[in-house]
């Protein structure tokens, strides 16, 4: 079981789908019916009267928009925002059980272990889904042998975070 973690947020898209295709679909059926030379849905001539008593400045209207707009803006902020993504899978030994790391958590750990190595002065580390992305700043070694020994460090430290998903290191060893 090492699927990626989720937000709950299936529930809400599907069924704001589910409204939208119903209310489209009513329309659309309508507009045929219409174009087709047959008598329009019997909401139609109702809806025409409400649409020339209501102004689009009646507080109903004015209320109605303003949910309907706050709707809009939450749909689209729980779009864009990541979610858990953060939530980096673990192994599972047990088929019930489910465990994540935090991708920050798993930043520091790999930070930590490759400022032990002899010769780093700083180290920065980021983290993607399949890639862990070190830079690294020598200072008194030479940098081949202090990129082996970071490459041999964190080949140790990734495989002990225990993820599902191996990630490979890009290892760049730099002077100031």
């Amino acid at each position: 079981m090492s699927a990626r973690f989720r937000s709950p947020r299936r529930i809400p898209a599907a069924a704001l789908a589910v409204a939208v295709l119903a209310v489209a679909g009513l329309f659309l059926y309508d507009l045929a019916a219409v174009r087709a030379h047959r008598p329009g849905m019997h909401w139609r001539p109702e809806l025409v009267r409400q649409l020339e008593r209501h102004t689009p400045a009646d507080p109903g209207v004015l209320i109605g928009g303003g949910i309907l707009a706050a709707a809009g803006a939450a749909l689209l902020l729980s779009a864009v925002l990541p979610g858990l993504r953060g939530i980096l899978p673990m192994r599972a030994e047990h088929p019930l059980v489910r465990a994540g790391l935090e991708r920050g958590a798993a930043v520091q750990v790999l930070r930590d272990r490759a400022m032990e190595v002899a010769g780093v002065r700083s180290v920065r580390v980021s983290m993607g889904r399949a890639h862990v992305g070190v830079r690294a700043v020598s200072h008194f070694r030479e940098l081949d042998d202090v990129r082996a020994d970071l490459d041999a460090v964190l080949a140790v430290g990734i495989g002990e975070l225990g993820l599902a998903h191996e990630l490979r290191p890009r290892v760049r060893v730099n002077r100031r």
